[in-house]
């Protein structure tokens, strides 16, 4: 399906600026073709008589104004459409990319989804402002060149056009191999933004490891890559005017012999044949610039069918049209009878057949070995997937027949990869909770026990800590995500091994501030902290994605044989002597 339709659909807001620049574009192929037709009193009047040279002169001077002003007028308005058309198709896809679920961004990388969003787009922008433009104020330029060489002379006119068919088919053949070419060329350029992105993120590493040649290696492919593929492009662009010049001096020679005949046998004056001349002459530049408009066209289709393949990109979680506002959360919240597999079309089960409750206020840890499942269980409770079967229910509703931004409004995450904003401390505090008085961001920083260290910096809460936070220690970056959780005030918390990376100084505050967290809030826990699981009210131990046990630390120790007790055999949770005493409240059923 042609995608050039739908591309220019976004342009359906802007279709009175569209109209009026189509009306300077027709003074501008009208004034265009007037100046061609003075000429011809020219020759047959005014320089046979110079009377009329003033009245000659003020019509030209005016026709020539008449076409700046119109060329400019539709130039400036046709870029401002341009302009507008890109900057909401970029608008809506990104919010469209942001909209997309977990999965999608795990089969995305970064700078794949970046290159859409700036490199697609950009070309979309040269189609719709210049190439679009181009189009019709050269086209309507021609059909004015045209009317008035067929109104001297159609048979000579006739003449003049013989070649144009010829034009037609390279145009076309051209045009395909230009719009093949220029996708692999957007996708050479999409891979080039996704090595440039991996290395400059991953620029401690690359240092650490001395792997800066293979670092410029792989650039360096990926960089001849888009060379080669731009200079096919390039070959098939730069062979289209001197073909259009060919095509046009055989016209012109073909218009001498015949019009010279006609001048002999005095069926078509001196004036008349040097304004028909000039028109042809004057026709060169339009067809010249039109000749270029197919490939810019197809370059726009190419950008165009790449950015509607991700917009056209579903997510898999989807609210459902009847989903309902989720009331905040008073009793539990219920895994029933939970499988999940990832759409990666291997089928393989993450999860199956999980089963539990927790009550509101409670303290769960989910343990087990790497890959038995435990962050993918998390992840299905604010819907960044979706169950496959079975069902998550709190307070009875199934989360999926609940609005998205009602259900993650009362989710508050921390991960051991703290995520922050280049902003400063006082905006990824409030992030998420835009309303926040700076009395609020500080009581949130101090219950995170963030406040000391912040008042220490030259600009306090306005400081801004750089590209995921890169200008704080580990601790710190972890203790302003608590405060930004605290700041939340979600009644169902995810902590995703949240202490795992820290020293024992920075774990204790940490852990302090943690506490304060997870005070009065129903909290899922991943964590290899001995003095974390402790605290749990209760232990999920998953097994090759099954539960295989639920219980309490001294409980589950008790079991011979059991699988907690192997685990804490393997020692595979790290033991820390400021482990907090456990708080005891009702088991998880």
């Amino acid at each position: 399906m042609n995608p050039l339709p739908r591309l220019f659909g976004y342009a359906r807001p802007y279709r009175g600026r569209l109209v009026v620049a189509i009306a300077a574009m027709a003074f501008y192929a009208g004034a265009s073709a007037y100046v061609a037709y003075l000429i011809r009193p020219l020759i047959d009047q005014v320089l046979p008589d110079r009377q009329q040279l003033g009245q000659w002169s003020l019509a030209i001077v005016l026709a020539y104004a008449v076409k700046g002003l119109g060329g400019y007028a539709s130039s400036f308005l046709m870029t401002d459409i341009g302009q507008r058309v890109v900057r909401d198709l970029r608008d809506r896809l990104f919010r469209h990319i942001l909209d997309q679920s977990a999965s999608f961004f795990s089969r995305k990388t970064s700078g794949q989804l970046m290159s859409r969003i700036t490199n697609d787009v950009n070309q979309v922008q040269q189609a719709v402002s210049e190439t679009i433009g181009d189009m019709m104020r050269e086209g309507l330029a021609l059909v004015g060149f045209a009317g008035f060489m067929f109104f001297v002379d159609w048979r000579l006119a006739l003449v003049a056009v013989t070649g144009a068919p010829v034009v037609v088919y390279p145009l076309i053949r051209f045009g395909k191999r230009i719009r093949s070419t220029t996708r692999r060329s957007q996708e050479e350029l999409e891979h080039l933004s996704h090595v440039t992105a991996e290395a400059f993120t991953g620029h401690r590493i690359v240092k650490a490891f001395g792997a800066e040649a293979h670092e410029e290696h792989r650039f360096r492919r990926a960089s001849q890559r888009l060379y080669r593929t731009n200079l096919k492009v390039t070959s098939a662009l730069a062979i289209l005017p001197p073909l259009m010049e060919l095509l046009g001096g055989g016209a012109i020679v073909a218009l001498i012999w015949y019009g010279s005949g006609k001048i002999a046998r005095q069926e078509l004056t001196q004036g008349q044949f040097t304004s028909f001349v000039a028109a042809a002459f004057m026709m060169y530049g339009p067809v010249k610039k039109l000749s270029r408009v197919n490939a810019g066209l197809q370059q726009a289709m190419a950008a165009s069918e790449r950015i509607f393949e991700i917009l056209d990109t579903h997510s898999e979680v989807k609210e459902r049209p009847s989903a309902r506002s989720l009331p905040r959360l008073r009793r539990d919240i219920e895994f029933r009878n939970v499988s999940f597999a990832y759409d990666d079309g291997a089928g393989k089960h993450v999860l199956r057949d999980v089963s539990f409750g927790v009550r509101a206020g409670q303290v769960v840890a989910v343990v087990g070995l790497s890959g038995a499942g435990k962050t993918t269980l998390v992840n299905l409770v604010p819907r960044f997937y979706d169950v496959t079967g079975g069902a998550i229910l709190i307070d009875g509703l199934d989360i999926r027949d609940v609005t998205l931004a009602s259900l993650r409004a009362q989710v508050g995450i921390v991960t051991q990869e703290t995520v922050l904003f280049d902003e400063t401390i006082a905006s990824n505090i409030a992030y998420g909770t835009p309303g926040a008085s700076r009395e609020e961001v500080e009581a949130a920083a101090r219950a995170a026990h963030a406040h000391d260290f912040i008042t220490t910096l030259p600009l306090k809460y306005e400081t801004r800590i750089g590209e995921r936070g890169q200008k704080l220690s580990g601790g710190q970056r972890q203790r302003l995500a608590i405060a930004r959780a605290l700041l939340k005030n979600s009644p169902i918390l995810i902590l995703d091994e949240a202490t795992s990376s820290l020293d024992a100084e920075s774990e204790q505050l940490v852990q302090d501030a943690l506490v304060n967290l997870m005070r009065n809030r129903t909290s899922f826990v991943i964590a290899h902290r001995l003095s974390t699981v402790r605290r749990a009210d209760a232990i999920v131990v998953l097994e090759r994605g099954r539960v295989a046990e639920i219980g309490r630390h001294e409980d589950l120790l008790a079991k011979p044989g059991g699988v907690y007790a192997k685990l804490y055999a393997l020692q595979i949770f790290e033991q820390r002597s400021h482990a907090a005493a456990p708080v005891r409240q009702a088991p998880v059923s």
